[in-house]
C-alpha cells in the first residue's frame, strides 16, 4: 500500500474515533443533566423533613452497681531470661 492510501485509511479512522467521542460526551452531558434534575428535586423534599423533626431526649441506661472482687496482690517475680544470665557470667 502507498503511504497516500494508509493516510487516508488513518483519516477515516481518527474521523469515526472523534465523532463516537463527541457522542459519548454528548451522552454523559445529558446523564449528568438527569442526576443533577433529580438531586434538586430531591433537596427540597429532604429540607422539610429535615424541619419538621423534632430533637429526641435520650433516657440514660440504669446502670447496676458492680460487685467488687477482693483480689489478692501477689509480689511480682523477677524471671531471668537465659540471655540475661549468661551475660552476667561472662
Amino acid at each position: 500500500m502507498s503511504q497516500k492510501k494508509l493516510v487516508k485509511q488513518l483519516m477515516k479512522k481518527l474521523d469515526k474515533l472523534e465523532s463516537e467521542r463527541e457522542k459519548l460526551i454528548d451522552k454523559l452531558a445529558k446523564a449528568l443533566d438527569k442526576l443533577e434534575q433529580k438531586e434538586a428535586s430531591k433537596k427540597p423534599a429532604a429540607k422539610k423533613v429535615t424541619a419538621k423533626k423534632t430533637p429526641s431526649k435520650k433516657t440514660p441506661a440504669k446502670k447496676t452497681p458492680r460487685k467488687k472482687v477482693a483480689s489478692k496482690k501477689t509480689p511480682a517475680k523477677k524471671v531471668l531470661s537465659p540471655a540475661s544470665t549468661a551475660n552476667e557470667e561472662a
